[in-house]
């Protein structure tokens, strides 16, 4: 396949020729460790290193002998799927003693080992640090006690170490997210939303106990992706009385036609003299003062276990390569550090800063400093905390703001996973802040048709989980219709538009702005949220919808290569969604483990296709069994889905068969996963939020009206690397190719020398968008849960 140019190659630049580097897991396992062991890895071979598993974590170490072994490249083969961790993890309390340390380093010193990378949490990063810094003391040790030669000390002078944060919890300060945190909270929501479904049918209270000893991320963030009725966490306890409130606010759901109620509790939660809340007093409390039929379900370990999102095991990916880069860049000066994400961007910090922090964090909850504990978690957190209190808690009638501001919402294009709760969160924020909200069915087409009508607070309850559009969504655009829409927002004085849609949406938006010159009525602040599963729209690296399509494609070639287990050699050729846009087959491709990925932003010819059969030909006949090829729908018009699987069934005979299969719009239903509902519920809250700004900017008091014609005054709120951002849409034209509907620079495109390394291809690697050292800020500007890896 064509290479895209590269500003630097990394393996002219970083060789690993001469280096040896181990990778261990230690500590609790999580979801997501295998992907990251396997980069590991592969990127450590591809760079002419020898690389290492040490099982059984730091036990393995200690103990030595077979533990250690030297990895293959089919070593780490369909471990990509696998939850847990293949190489073992074991807490070992020899290690934390410095006779366990001693052998531990003779061990490695036998293999020529002084590059460690280690997945785990905390504790097992502090280990790894301890042992930094006592590696000279400890190679004296075993020279005087005649274990290693004199020329030892000079020959492995430095251990370096860089760590992967591998924690179900994400209680690990500087990183937005940490591997295995999305996966439990699929875990999660998938109980929860078969829970629903029976209480509903017995109208019943569920208190559902989630892991966190010590971070409430779990409980807040399932919270916030179900609508629960309330959470309790260890960072913010309840204030006292909080039982009166907690079922003043049940019987009031139920009193609002709620047919349940949902309570979500950390284990660590505790209330405000630091004494533990259980979930049996939760339930005890709810049956003496309401007598409500409740139930208690505690998720345990589940959350632990299955196979990983697709948003892993592009992390454990991402940060896995990260971690080799790292490993190659660092000196006898560079301190330990710990790869991870900001937002979208790769970063690497000095470890024991980020631990430090953690542990302020329990410190601060210890002294019961419960709102400096949240601060200390990161920007994030708090706003995750903020926008679940803004959409939970309704404040009485007498106590919202008065504005008397009508702001309409629609969706417009395809349907996309995510949609409602974006809905559901622009109309909750906009009620709280003192606006008439307006529901439009059909997007513009119920618009000038007048499908309009008021949507109250509980209409959209209950709205995160639902897939699709509830409003009904279409691809119809503005312009044939604009005065007819003019009329209806003259109609019902519509002062404002927020608009959660894809591409049409974008366009939808520029011929809005065209026709303020003729009608004021669209002389009012516009603002869109990108949604579509495509990913296509500019000025965002990601729309809602995109993560929920990529976890149908990652399940359905985990399912589909599957089918193959134990069969003759096999290639599939997957068809994926995205028009133009390559982004679902190039990172469904990097989650799924694909050999070979089509898309139309990276052209190929004949040649590639004959490459990459070959490619797979050679490989089928020394070590794989099962390949995978994914092609986007619309990458060539003559090298269609039926031209590539006939190319690979001729060209492969002999060694391979080939089968086919398109996913077509799978892709684009199902209930929305975690992200998608939070990413769609926090930042279309920030949009509402900047609506009611421009309302009171652009309100003329003499004229009684709201004026807004400025270019700042219609926008599209996009995540861009590490930060939510709020663009003109006119200056998103220079950025766009309206022909085929794609953006002219894709961030993602820099993520396929990746797919093509793990796939044992020899590419350019462009490392200047690498991680640089930096330092852990408190409260560092990381405005989505991003740590979006996609």
């Amino acid at each position: 396949m064509a290479q895209p140019d590269s500003k630097k190659i990394f393996f002219e630049n970083l060789s690993g020729a001469g280096k040896a580097i181990a990778v261990l897991t230690s500590g609790g396992d999580a979801q997501g460790m295998n992907a990251a062991v396997r980069a590991v890895v592969r990127m450590g071979l591809y760079v002419g290193a020898k690389v290492y598993f040490i099982h059984e974590g730091y036990q393995g170490m200690v103990d030595g002998g077979d533990n250690i072994k030297e990895a293959s490249w089919e070593s780490v083969s369909s471990m990509l799927q696998v939850g847990g961790t293949v190489i073992g993890s074991a807490r070992c309390k020899e290690f934390r003693t410095h006779e366990g340390r001693l052998k531990a380093a003779n061990n490695l010193v036998q293999y020529g080992i002084t590059n460690l990378c280690v997945i785990g949490g905390d504790g097992s990063l502090t280990g790894a640090n301890l042992f930094r810094e006592e590696w000279s003391g400890l190679l004296a040790e075993l020279v005087e006690q005649g274990l290693i030669e004199t020329d030892a000390i000079q020959k492995y002078s430095a251990l370096h170490i860089v760590g992967m944060v591998g924690s179900i919890d994400n209680d690990f300060c500087g990183t937005d997210m940490t591997i295995g945190t999305d996966s439990a909270l699929h875990r999660i929501i998938e109980v929860v939303d078969a829970i629903m479904t029976t209480a509903q049918s017995h109208q019943r209270t569920f208190v559902l106990e989630v892991m966190g000893r010590h971070c409430g991320y779990l409980a807040l963030v399932s919270a916030l992706a179900c609508g629960a009725d309330w959470v309790l966490i260890p960072e913010m306890p309840p204030e006292d009385g909080w039982e009166d409130k907690m079922c003043q606010k049940l019987s009031a759901n139920r009193a609002g036609m709620k047919r349940l109620n949902i309570i979500i509790v950390a284990e660590g939660a505790i209330d405000r003299n630091n004494m533990p809340i259980t979930t049996d007093y939760i339930k005890n409390l709810v049956v003496k003062c309401l007598g409500f039929d409740t139930r208690v379900t505690i998720l345990g370990h589940v959350q632990r276990g299955g196979t990983p999102s697709a948003f892993d095991r592009i992390l454990a990916s991402r940060m896995g390569v990260e971690a080799v880069l790292a490993l190659l860049e660092t000196t006898a000066n560079t301190p330990a550090c710990v790869v991870s994400l900001c937002g979208n961007q790769s970063v690497r910090l000095p470890l024991m800063e980020c631990v430090q922090m953690t542990q302020e964090v329990q410190k601060a909850m210890d002294e019961k400093r419960f709102e400096e504990a949240v601060k200390l978690r990161g920007r994030s957190f708090e706003n995750n905390l903020k926008t679940y209190k803004l959409l939970a808690h309704r404040k009485p009638e007498s106590e919202l703001p008065t504005s008397n501001f009508n702001v309409a919402v629609l969706n417009v294009g395809a349907p996309a996973a995510g949609m409602n709760a974006a809905v559901r969160s622009a109309v909750r924020v906009g009620i709280s802040e003192g606006h008439k909200m307006f529901a439009v069915s059909d997007g513009f087409e119920g618009f000038y048709k007048g499908q309009i009508k008021e949507i109250k607070w509980a209409d959209v309850g209950g709205w995160t989980g639902q897939g699709g559009s509830l409003l009904g969504t279409k691809r119809t655009l503005p312009a044939k219709h604009v005065d007819k829409i003019a009329e209806q927002m003259r109609k019902h004085n519509i002062n404002a538009l927020l608009i959660v849609g894809g591409f049409e949406a974008l366009l939808s938006l520029l011929e809005l702005l065209t026709a303020r010159g003729k009608y004021d009525e669209f002389c009012v602040p516009m603002v869109m949220v990108p949604a579509t599963v495509s990913n296509n729209v500019p000025g965002s690296d990601l729309s809602i919808g995109a993560d929920t399509a990529l976890n149908a494609i990652t399940t359905t070639c985990d399912r589909i290569k599957q089918s193959a287990s134990g069969t003759k050699r096999r290639v599939f050729i997957i068809e994926t969604m995205g028009g133009y846009c390559g982004y679902l087959a190039s990172v469904g491709g990097l989650a799924a483990g694909a050999d070979a990925a089509y898309i139309y932003e990276e052209p190929f010819d004949i040649k590639d296709l004959q490459a990459n059969v070959e490619h797979l030909t050679e490989k089928m006949k020394t070590s794989i069994q099962r390949g995978l090829v994914l092609r986007n729908e619309n990458c060539n018009e003559n090298y269609t889905t039926d031209f590539i699987y006939q190319l690979y069934s001729e060209e492969g005979k002999g060694v391979f068969d080939s089968r086919k299969n398109v996913l077509g719009h799978m892709q684009q239903g199902g209930a929305p996963s975690p992200f998608d509902r939070n990413f769609g519920t926090k930042i279309s809250a920030k949009a509402m939020q900047w609506v009611t700004k421009k309302l009171v900017e652009t309100f003329r008091q003499d004229e009684g009206r709201v004026f807004a014609n400025t270019e700042d005054s219609c926008c599209l709120l996009g995540m861009r690397r590490r930060a939510l951002v709020f663009q003109p849409v006119v200056q998103l034209k220079d950025e766009t190719d309206f022909v085929h509907r794609i953006p002219k620079e894709q961030w993602w495109l820099k993520l396929r020398p990746l797919m093509k390394i793990l796939a044992k291809y020899k590419t350019s690697y462009d490392v200047s968008d690498s991680g640089q050292l930096e330092h852990v800020v408190r409260n560092r500007p990381k405005e989505s849960d991003a740590s979006v890896a996609m």
